[in-house]
């Protein structure tokens, strides 16, 4: 976990103010007002369905998508928002991180079929920094992605900064065999945002009949004709977008309705939309990602593993190093001078990390302990209800020690526990590292933590703690 590539701290990001987009849902065919609204840092990117009762929100990431079908779709809490993927390019392409999207309808609006007008609407507002740090995570190894069926092949390689290369191969004569790359995020405006989705002309009629693109016209995707078009299926197809004057194909293969971009335009526009399915992982990652033949479905699935990968290195950077060799910051002897507990009830040796917002302390755990007597004689295990009160000592030592001055004393009442899971024995022999975080700022003598307690890299015990500070009374 690191920020690979920067000398110096990036920070999160949100927009300067409000923006409020119109349009038509492509599939749907629905009319939807769309506005982007600032959010705090750490929201990450959040739509709101403001037409529906509770107006319920819905994240964007990967554990919330139910479709792939020509769009990506996401749904959770009765919140379901479709063709996400040109919003989520351009937000990542302008460094937007924490963004509430408020719409009131199923659907993002089409626009031109890239994310060039989302773009240019978060330029002409701006992107304001954050005062919270952009944490990047980098891969510990290769992840692979492939499905034999529809012959995709993807990959994810270490890197120090975030590259795509994209292959795309229909078969297609008027296509061929087309690439695509993005060397530099600092390239999406120019390069990769302006690129328009695309569909053959013989899929259209199927797509009219299963009732997809009711929302399609002429301006908002390229056609590519690569079979003999007859007379009455231009004459449908002029019908269908209320087109008055007669399409032609082009030499090159595509309908008339749009000129192309650039020459590899299809190309790109699939890496856009691998950029925008990407972001579903939910954590900034940089890797050097090569696909050939992205999907909306393969783009998902290989943002699964992606995320997957980067919550185990992400629990274990957050697993508190011991080293018994190094000195701690409170021995046993200080840590009796801050809590009023003695043997056989104080469960921490030393702290070996204190902040004004966690703390870490050690408990080895011994045959010695008056407790194995009568607490599973002959499978001596560590009564877990310990492991709770060894947390709260540390959490004690937090919470006296933020707001302490000199001269007094205070002590700490934990008045609820909540969410404790019991995860692995504990055992003669074991080292407890227990780490305790404050959820929230300590207000009015209240401090809310979450404790952990791990043996080695792995968690044993975990749980939600509040405690109350109270200043002792002097005699």
């Amino acid at each position: 976990m690191n920020n690979a590539g920067s000398n110096c701290q990036d920070f999160q990001h949100t927009i300067e103010a409000s923006i409020t987009i119109a349009g038509t849902g492509i599939h749907t065919g629905k009319p939807v007002n769309m506005t982007l609204n600032p959010a705090e840092p750490n929201t990450g990117i959040v739509f709101q369905r403001i037409d529906l009762d509770g107006q319920p929100m819905v994240k964007a990431d990967v554990d919330y998508v139910t479709e792939t079908k020509r769009s990506t779709t996401l749904e959770h809490n009765g919140a379901k928002v479709s063709t996400v993927e040109h919003l989520l390019a351009a937000l990542v392409g302008t460094g937007v991180d924490n963004v509430l999207v408020k719409l009131d309808g199923p659907e993002l609006p089409i626009l031109d079929g890239s994310s060039k007008p989302f773009v240019d609407a978060i330029d002409k507002v701006g992107v304001k920094q954050q005062a919270a740090p952009k944490v990047y995570y980098t891969l510990k190894q290769n992840i692979y992605f492939t499905d034999e069926a529809g012959n995709v092949e993807m990959v994810a390689m270490p890197s120090d900064d975030f590259r795509i290369n994209t292959l795309i191969d229909f078969n297609s004569q008027v296509l061929g065999t087309q690439h695509a790359s993005l060397r530099r995020m600092s390239d999406f405006r120019d390069r990769i945002a302006p690129c328009r989705t695309f569909s053959f002309f013989h899929e259209l009629e199927y797509l009219f009949e299963n009732d997809l693109i009711k929302g399609g016209d002429i301006n908002n995707a390229i056609v590519v004709v690569e079979k003999p078009v007859t007379d009455q299926q231009m004459q449908r197809l002029s019908q269908h977008f209320g087109q008055v004057e007669k399409f032609s194909i082009t030499d090159e293969g595509y309908l008339n309705n749009l000129k192309l971009r650039f020459p590899n335009e299809p190309a790109r526009h699939k890496l856009l939309d691998l950029v925008g399915d990407l972001a579903l992982v939910g954590f900034p990652f940089k890797a050097h990602v090569i696909a050939n033949r992205p999907g909306h479905a393969s783009n998902v699935a290989f943002a699964k593993k992606i995320k997957e990968h980067i919550k185990k290195i992400r629990f274990q950077a957050n697993v508190p190093q011991y080293d018994p060799g190094k000195p701690p910051l409170y021995d046993i002897q200080a840590i009796e001078k801050i809590l009023p507990h003695r043997y056989p009830f104080l469960l921490v040796d030393k702290i070996i990390e204190l902040d004004d917002k966690h703390v870490v302390g050690i408990k080895n755990v011994t045959f010695n302990e008056p407790y194995f007597q009568g607490h599973f004689p002959g499978n001596s295990v560590m009564p877990g209800v310990l492991m709770v009160e060894a947390l709260a000592q540390c959490g004690g030592i937090l919470a006296i020690t933020s707001v302490g001055t000199e001269g007094d004393k205070f002590d700490t009442y934990f008045i609820k526990i909540d969410n404790c899971k019991f995860k692995q024995k504990v055992v003669p022999g074991d080292t407890l590292i227990l780490k305790m975080e404050l959820s929230n700022p300590i207000r009015r003598g209240m401090c809310e933590m979450h404790g952990t307690v791990f043996v080695g890299d792995k968690v044993v015990a975990e749980g939600d703690l509040v405690a109350q500070i109270v200043k002792q009374k002097n005699d």
